[in-house]
């Protein structure tokens, strides 16, 4: 019934107790998240610049190489934007 305005731990109105069991120490993974999407930031970042430059260096407007770069890229930004997701919530 929770979302209806009824008994239940997800009611508004009740952000400070806690409904479970965790311990009063518990930790946001927060910061292993941070690292793990820096590390990705950088790999696909580095990745894309190779693709890139591999398919400039074949010179044909085809390939697979484009497409890959292009999937490095997405990837990079995806990571860059959870970053500015992470910075925001650590500071709330």
């Amino acid at each position: 019934m929770s979302g209806t305005g009824g008994p239940g731990p997800h009611r508004p109105g009740r952000r400070g107790r806690r409904p479970g069991t965790e311990p009063l120490t518990a930790r946001s993974p927060l910061r292993l998240r941070a690292v793990l999407s820096a590390i990705a930031l950088l790999v696909a970042a580095a990745a894309a610049i190779v693709f890139a430059v591999s398919a400039a260096a074949d010179g044909d407007g085809t390939g697979g190489t484009w497409t890959a770069a292009a999937l490095c890229a997405a990837v990079a930004v995806i990571a860059a934007i959870d970053l500015v997701v992470i910075a925001r919530r650590a500071r709330h």
